[in-house]
């Protein structure tokens, strides 16, 4: 059992004793108060309590990922529009010298009368210089030909990276407004949840944590309880290592949603930049990380894998063995280790598979 269980159940026993010896004898007993609305809520009332933070917790962190998602894709547009702007900016100068090109042609027309020097020395009147000159008239006329059929392609191209561009800058628009919508829902339903919390009072906060703490005992001791640590013997491998190093190296630093380092993390911002470090980019949300990376089963877990929560994969940690993660739980908590069942788990993928 672990030190954290030995401590929640002594003070488990000792609120329970405490109860007991305050509890009034039915003969002497002063006649109960009415309670009244300021009075400590039962455990009931702050189980409820609890959930409704867990939910305005999780669907914060929905919106993280939505965020998140939204970010990473405008970082992309962006790259895509200013590669597009060097591509018509390569091409204009392309179509300057073909029209430069075109135009030194005009010009050699209009001085011969119209009519081209390699056609004036055909109608000369001498055969040798007839046949000389009859290769170089068709070559005049295919360069010509591909130089006005290079002006066009060229062109069309701008205005293909024209349209490209301004497509671009309309997805970075739509995506820009997505990317705010979330920000506000985040930041309403973190809101939301503080001024929950700050509504009770030290000792209720205080009981408040502690079922939080047994509701996550709980579900690992069932996890644990289920065999499935026996089965999982994975060895992490090089990369792994590093990027279990790194995380373990971020404990104690603050959960801010959207942040990735180096001072504080949100759950997929500690994982995507832990494997980062250990030379594997993988994608930055949750979500998309359960999308594109390997799945493997959980009997296969090796540290440094990544742990997928929830059933709509809104949070992510990473495995370092022996049924414990590391992870970035949620506002007003820290960068810790817990363990790999305190919560649902959806499933498990592998970076460097």
């Amino acid at each position: 059992m672990s030190r954290r269980s030995t401590t929640t159940m002594a003070a488990v026993a000792l609120v329970c004793a405490v109860t007991v010896l305050a509890a009034p004898c039915a003969a002497y007993a002063a006649p109960t108060p009415t309670p009244s609305p300021s009075t400590t809520p039962k455990n009931k009332d702050l189980e409820a309590v609890r959930a409704k933070i867990d939910k305005l917790y999780h669907d914060a962190a929905v919106a993280t990922d939505e965020y998140n998602a939204a970010e990473e894709k405008a970082e992309k547009q962006s790259d895509a529009i200013v590669k597009l702007a060097q591509k018509i900016a390569d091409g204009q100068d392309r179509l300057d010298r073909l029209k430069s090109s075109a135009g030194a042609v005009a010009r050699e027309q209009y001085r011969s009368g119209g009519i081209p020097r390699e056609t004036q020395f055909l109608l000369s009147g001498n055969p040798q210089q007839f046949l000389d000159n009859a290769g170089r008239m068709y070559q005049g006329q295919q360069a010509t030909k591909n130089l006005l059929s290079q002006l066009a392609d060229t062109q069309d191209e701008l205005a293909r990276y024209a349209d490209d561009a301004s497509a671009k800058w309309k997805e970075l628009d739509a995506g820009a407004k997505d990317k705010a919508a979330a920000k506000k829902k985040i930041e309403r339903q973190i809101e939301e949840a503080q001024t929950l919390e700050s509504t009770l009072e030290k000792k209720e906060r205080e009981r408040l944590r502690k079922l939080e703490e047994q509701a996550e005992q709980q579900a690992q001791t069932a996890w644990l309880s289920s065999g499935v640590l026996k089965e999982i013997n994975g060895r992490a491998t090089p990369a792994g290592k590093k990027a279990v190093q790194f995380a373990t190296a971020q404990l104690g630093k603050p959960y801010v949603w959207g942040a990735e380092g180096p001072k504080s993390y949100d759950c997929s911002g500690l994982t995507s930049q832990a494997w980062a470090a250990a030379g594997h980019g993988i994608p930055r949300t949750s979500q998309e990380q359960w999308k594109q990376l390997k799945r493997i089963d959980i009997e296969d877990m090796r540290p440094g894998d990544l742990i997928i929560y929830h059933d709509d994969a809104s949070h992510v940690g990473m495995y370092i063995g022996d049924g414990a993660i590391i992870h970035a739980p949620r506002p007003g908590r820290t960068v810790t280790v817990a363990g790999a069942g305190s919560m649902a788990i959806l499933g498990v993928v592998r970076p460097d598979a």
